[in-house]
């Protein structure tokens, strides 16, 4: 087995294996919210998977699922004219709602979502929209005495897709990878920063659109981009949002580096003669963790 068929399998053991456990709570929450707001018994409308999931870039092992339910728009106007914390009180409805469904299950609304935890460790986290006519989604925010935020998900989710179909599927699968990196490391960098980092990246890598045999190559070059980013810069753009993104200074680059150091004696060892292949597969491992296969 070659280095293409380490990455590929190593990209199979990490992409997720729970879709189908994922669909129908989906379906289900959305079709408790359909029939109490929208008079409809539809397991897809008015919803919508985001976050990482939403992106296709989460790994298995993720615990946050999130998702969006648009809400008639007659109730913003209801709970915005309410005098104290409306969107804490329509937090309420909508977990009172989804109670119907999952009554033995814990249920919690706080600040800005509905979750629902799941004994296998996933939670779903259900935030109640109302759409713009932008395209983005206005949600509540009850922090701080109540107000309302906007997000534009969708942009994000086309913008990710857009470029990973130009790069040959190479987006999602290194968004993938260092996901399974972060694991790994413990690395203080949120999700949403590594797509925006890695979109970034690789829209000027030069084999952007060529196969898993490149792959030790992309990861190394992506640690060198992950370990040169400003130690000052406390937020980057979204892909296709704008939106900023935040990381503390300086939090991830030096671990960035360390796996840099690591991808290249990988490399060296992939490159040597005779080729020491396990030698390599053990620098990969100690950067992605027994996900990578031995």
């Amino acid at each position: 087995m070659g280095l293409a068929d380490w990455f590929r399998h190593f990209c199979d053991n990490i992409q997720v294996q729970d879709g189908g456990t994922i669909s129908i709570r989906y379906k289900a929450i959305t079709k408790r919210l359909n029939t109490d707001f929208w008079d409809t018994t539809s397991d897809v409308s008015h919803s919508l998977y985001v976050g990482s999931y939403g992106r296709n870039t989460a790994i298995q092992g993720f615990s946050d699922l999130d998702m969006l339910f648009e809400l008639p728009a007659s109730l913003y106007y209801k709970y915005d004219a309410y005098t104290g914390n409306g969107q804490s009180s329509l937090l309420q409805v909508v977990r009172s709602s989804m109670q119907k469904t999952y009554s033995t299950s814990s249920i919690g609304a706080d600040g800005q979502v509905v979750e629902v935890s799941f004994k296998d460790g996933i939670t779903f986290q259900v935030v109640p929209v109302f759409s713009n006519t932008t395209g983005s989604f206005t949600f509540p925010d009850t922090n701080s005495g109540g107000k309302w935020r906007t997000t534009n998900p969708k942009s994000e989710i086309l913008a990710i897709r857009t470029r990973n179909n130009e790069c040959n599927g190479n987006l999602v699968r290194l968004c993938r990878m260092m996901r399974a990196w972060k694991r790994k490391w413990n690395v203080p960098i949120g999700g949403l920063l590594i797509d925006t980092l890695a979109y970034q990246f690789i829209q000027e890598w030069d084999h952007r659109t060529d196969s898993f045999f490149y792959y030790d190559f992309m990861c190394r070059d992506f640690f060198s981009y992950l370990m040169n980013q400003d130690l000052e810069q406390v937020f980057w753009k979204a892909p296709g949002s704008g939106q900023w993104v935040y990381a503390s200074k300086g939090q991830f680059q030096y671990k960035a580096k360390l796996c840099y150091n690591l991808a290249e004696e990988a490399i060296a060892h992939e490159l040597a003669e005779p080729k020491r292949e396990w030698s390599a597969k053990q620098k990969w491992r100690e950067i992605f963790g027994t996900s990578f296969p031995d």
